[in-house]
């Protein structure tokens, strides 16, 4: 174990300047890899260290000369302008109002006629092509006759001229003097030819090359700045930047109707992850990923013929590369790496079928927005690791690396002193517990519209970042990630193809805001999803909805998982009703482990009352947070909100339990203390006990055979036993 504790699976950042310092920490930290990042380069002095060696390559970009060449074919996505109100005469829109120009440029070069839409979005009618035209000297539309005080939106395709993530990378390390580097579209017909011969040209340059890192493949997510280089729309999910007239037509052909740009567009949301996907949204998305697996696989047979492994960044030029979905099976890829925040995140790569191996990239990155005079890198990377611990206990992930510049994180010895225990501690767990599947109490699905195309990101914007609306539904992921259950994600589309989907779940989780994807809106009027949902749930299933469950207005309700749930939310529609259903059971199995019998319940939720007959645990002025029902042979957990806490996470074992009937299973690997947690390896022979807080905690650990022992443990220690 010692051995196997001082070396290997760990990736560690260089540079030119950064050379002894490298040959350093590949012994303090017993890495055994080495790779370069964007703004830096390869020592050639490293070549021969016994290190493999991972080289960062863009498909899409760090070839001006190429691009410049090429403008035809540079990199499209579809932008919406704001809205504009007719006052009476001609409306003129300005196309680049709240867009930076460094960033974009009008593609008015390909058909406009085809290609642009006008809408009417008081009508929400498209606006005939003869009723506008375009002055390109103002880069604006102009509508001759619009109708009087009606809102007009313009959707155009403009040619992004500065790689958008080069553009945040210089922004926030303040680089001076940068060429812009310009995205070039590998999917059109030149750049695909010349970037094949170039991918040749890049390995036999690159001998000493063992790992090829694609960052990432062709298609940024959506990532929009304004005119004062302020981010403007970030959308990790998003599909609006991976267009072009050549890809569109390819498209029409293979569906066999016409495209608009409102299919992306979609009235300005741009189909981000709230919105309920229509069906030729997920035409697109199927198109795309098949054509990005198919090229993707031209470039790692390319690879794989020189001998070297390609591994795929989980980020930047990733759309169209879903890991979740069957595509991405047949793309050739041998190795996912990605950005660790949270627990979420590193299930998000961990979780990932069909590679050889996956990497998490912890933090902080080596970047100066944390590594200055006065920064607090250690805190950063404490918090980093103990929340994706949890993770990495349900589901390791292979490998583990830091990124940016490497003489930055050598200033703050303290931080160097930390990572080498992270390092240690984070082979020893590995040795541990690879190559099994820890004792899960039991199975769990989240039901929404993008099932397991979503999985584990679901309310994440990107990297574990949350808006102050989503951080109680995030809460509910980020428990289950490093819970003792069997976690799995299913989509509206699953139940309608496959109503027996949902056999051999015990549990089922909705959460989110009403009309949104995360709970299905108008899906519910669907009767066949709503009778199967139901159904599992009264033949003795269990559900949990947390937020607004099922939310859509619809025949006399609002929850349309009310039924089953208990509750219902006053809209103002049914204030005629009185309400008597108000007493409390702080006594309830759910919340015996709470401090004072509370919950945090974040944002929560307002107007939400109880029907006769639940059992309300928890409400606030005559609002119920959290309430537990009976539906035939099934039970019904409502919540109001849950952000991650170590007391929510406790709230949420016990809810599940309960809706699964279970109660009896709670003292299996478990941990009176809920800042404590256990999990068992039957088949290694192994459990552990971690103390997931940065203060000493004592516990009463029960083993499966409901055994019990008590345990003091020191701040974020982790105690392992032989079964």
């Amino acid at each position: 174990m010692n051995d196997v504790r001082k070396m290997g699976r760990v990736t560690i950042p260089t540079d030119t300047d950064a050379v002894s310092e490298t040959l350093d920490l590949l012994k303090r930290w017993g890495a055994d890899a080495i790779r370069d990042c964007d703004g830096t380069e390869f020592p050639q002095e490293l070549k021969d260290t016994g290190a493999k060696i991972y080289a960062t390559y863009y498909t899409t970009r760090k070839d001006n000369a190429w691009a410049k060449a090429n403008p035809d074919e540079t990199q499209q996505c579809y932008i919406m302008t704001p809205f504009y109100t007719a006052e009476g005469g001609a409306l003129t829109i300005p196309l680049m109002t709240g867009i930076s120009r460094e960033l974009m440029k009008v593609n008015d070069h390909d058909d406009i006629a085809r290609w642009w839409e006008v809408i009417d979005r008081t009508t929400g009618e498209p606006v005939p092509t003869s009723d506008w035209c375009y002055d390109t000297a103002a880069e604006s539309v102009v509508i001759d006759a619009p109708a009087a005080y009606h809102e007009y939106t313009v959707s155009f395709l403009a040619y992004l001229i500065w790689d958008p993530v080069h553009m945040y990378n210089s922004v926030i390390n303040d680089w001076k003097d940068v060429e812009h580097q310009i995205p070039f579209d590998v999917r059109q017909p030149k750049t695909h030819a010349y970037t094949m011969r170039r991918l040749r040209e890049y390995l036999e340059s690159h001998p000493y090359v063992n790992v090829v890192r694609f960052t990432t493949f062709f298609h940024l997510f959506t990532l929009v700045f304004d005119e004062l280089r302020r981010e403007k729309y970030v959308d990790w999910y998003g599909y609006s930047a991976s267009v072009c007239p050549y890809i569109l037509e390819q498209f029409e052909k293979e569906v066999g109707y016409k495209f608009r740009p409102e299919f992306i567009i979609d009235q300005g949301y741009y189909n981000n992850q709230y919105r309920v996907p229509s069906k030729e949204y997920k035409d697109f998305q199927a198109f795309q990923r098949r054509e990005v697996a198919g090229l993707m696989k031209e470039m790692t047979d390319i690879v794989h013929e020189y001998g070297k492994e390609a591994m795929m960044f989980l980020g930047d030029h990733w759309i169209g590369c879903e890991p979740f979905m069957p595509e991405f099976q047949k793309s050739g890829v041998d190795a996912i790496v990605g950005s660790v925040g949270n627990g979420s995140t590193l299930r998000l790569i961990s979780d990932i079928p069909g590679v050889k191996y996956t990497e998490g990239r912890f933090l902080p990155y080596f970047f100066p927005d944390t590594f200055h005079e006065g920064g607090d890198p250690v805190r950063e990377a404490k918090e980093n690791w103990v929340t994706a611990r949890r993770a990495i206990l349900r589901k390791p992930i292979d490998r583990i690396g830091y990124g940016g510049y490497l003489k930055l994180a050598c200033e703050f010895p303290k931080f160097l002193d930390y990572v080498e225990s992270v390092c240690n501690e984070f082979r020893e767990l590995y040795e541990n517990i690879k190559g099994t599947t820890p004792y899960c109490v039991k199975t769990v699905a989240v039901l929404n519209s993008w099932g397991q195309q979503r999985a584990w990101g679901c309310h994440m914007v990107h990297h574990a970042l949350y808006q102050k609306q989503n951080y109680s539904y995030a809460g509910v992921i980020e428990a289950l990630s490093g819970a003792p259950f069997d976690v799995k994600f299913v989509s509206f589309d699953d139940i309608k193809a496959d109503p027996n989907v949902l056999d051999g779940i015990d549990v089922l989780i909705n959460v989110g805001d009403g009309d949104t994807a995360h709970t299905g809106g108008k899906v519910w009027e669907d009767p066949e999803i709503s009778s199967a949902v139901k159904g599992f749930v009264h033949r003795g299933g269990g559900l949990i909805g947390v937020g607004e469950p099922g939310g859509h207005q619809y025949q006399g309700r609002y929850l349309q998982l009310s039924a089953p749930l208990g509750v219902e939310k006053e809209t103002g529609f049914t204030l005629n009703y009185d309400k008597y259903n108000w007493d409390e059971h702080r006594d309830h199995f759910i919340l015996t482990d709470c401090p004072d019998h509370d919950v945090d319940f974040g944002e929560g939720k307002k107007s939400i009352f109880a029907l006769e007959g639940t059992e309300i645990l928890i409400q606030r002025d005559k609002e119920v947070q959290m309430a537990a029902h009976e539906y035939g042979k099934g039970r019904g957990v409502y919540i109001s909100g849950l952000p991650y806490s170590f007391v929510n996470n406790r709230v949420l074992y016990r809810a599940i339990l309960w809706a699964a009937h279970d109660e009896a299973d709670l003292h299996k690997w478990f941990s009176t203390n809920y800042n404590v947690e256990v999990h068992a390896y039957v088949k290694n022979g192994k459990y552990c006990v971690v103390n997931n807080t940065y203060e000493p905690q004592d516990t009463t650990v029960y083993t499966g055979d409901g055994s019990s022992f008590d345990l003091h443990m020191d701040a974020n220690e982790i105690k392992w036993y032989n079964l």
